[in-house]
């Protein structure tokens, strides 16, 4: 793997060596555009729109645009000479519960692998987190933005998430939440029992993304020059609305004819899809 940030990782007076790795690979097939007239690759030119010239990386700076096409611009050295303690370091402010933290704030996964002078302390703050059961919080500064983010053990590696800022979490406010609605005891019941019977260990290879799969076998069916036919959309049934009761009753009565499988998997094995009302 390509190391991507170098640093340390800092709590208290300690300091640990360490380097960053991306912990996800993305999969999902890319596509190019392309001139369907020749299949020629559509590029994308680093065009100036003061003097329509092509620039070169080595001629572009970075700018901040504090009024309408007013900018002060910024070398790398001048970014990287600000005085903040998480451009070289994964900063450690605070060790909290995992549980504290809601999801909606993680953005991405990096693996932390220590350089050979910081072993010790790796396996140290690695072994005293795990026998807290508590997750470091942490600022560090990635690709000119500071972060929040969470560094966490898993499989004897440290797991650093980057985390969006709260402000930058948008307030759920949808008006139709604010109607009231009776939610009837019977109803409640028969939804816990649904849960229950759908209820089980997480286990992440039990899932495949099947999009990409089937896009996979497309490619593979056309570059073996393979015609593929396109079966006309049948007309769009209006979707069938039944008595909530009686949709969690066939949801019940479905689960416990195939504990394990996937909700949505369930329904269109029915053959129908319905709306509860």
């Amino acid at each position: 793997m390509k190391t991507m940030w170098k640093g340390s990782i800092s709590f208290g007076l300690i300091t640990i060596p360490v380097r960053l790795y991306s912990a996800v690979q993305e999969k999902s097939l890319k596509f190019h555009l392309l001139h369907s007239e020749d299949s020629g690759r559509i590029k994308y030119e680093r065009r100036c729109a003061k003097c329509d010239k092509v620039v070169t990386w080595d001629d572009i700076v970075k700018g901040y645009e504090y009024s309408k096409d007013h900018y002060v611009t910024f070398t790398d050295e001048e970014l990287q000479a600000l005085d903040v303690d998480s451009i070289k370091a994964i900063d450690v402010v605070a060790f909290v519960p995992l549980t504290d933290i809601d999801p909606i704030y993680f953005n991405k996964s990096y693996y932390v692998a220590p350089e050979a002078a910081g072993l010790k302390a790796y396996r140290l703050l690695a072994d005293a987190l795990e026998a807290e059961g508590q997750v470091g919080v942490a600022k560090v500064a990635l690709r000119d933005k500071e972060h929040l983010a969470t560094i966490r053990l898993k499989d004897d590696v440290f797991v650093l998430e980057t985390m969006h800022w709260p402000d930058e979490i948008r307030p759920a406010e949808f008006e139709e939440l604010g109607k009231n609605v009776e939610v009837r005891d019977n109803e409640l019941k028969m939804a816990r029992q649904l849960i229950q019977q759908l209820s089980s260990e997480f286990n992440p290879e039990s899932f495949s993304d099947e999009y990409r799969i089937q896009l996979e076998n497309l490619v593979e069916r056309k570059v073996e020059g393979a015609e593929v036919t396109v079966a006309a959309e049948p007309a769009e049934e209006p979707t069938k609305v039944v008595d909530l009761m009686e949709a969690l009753k066939a949801s019940v009565a479905e689960a416990k004819k195939g504990k394990g499988a996937a909700p949505t998997d369930q329904t269109e094995s029915a053959g129908q899809k319905v709306s509860a009302s």
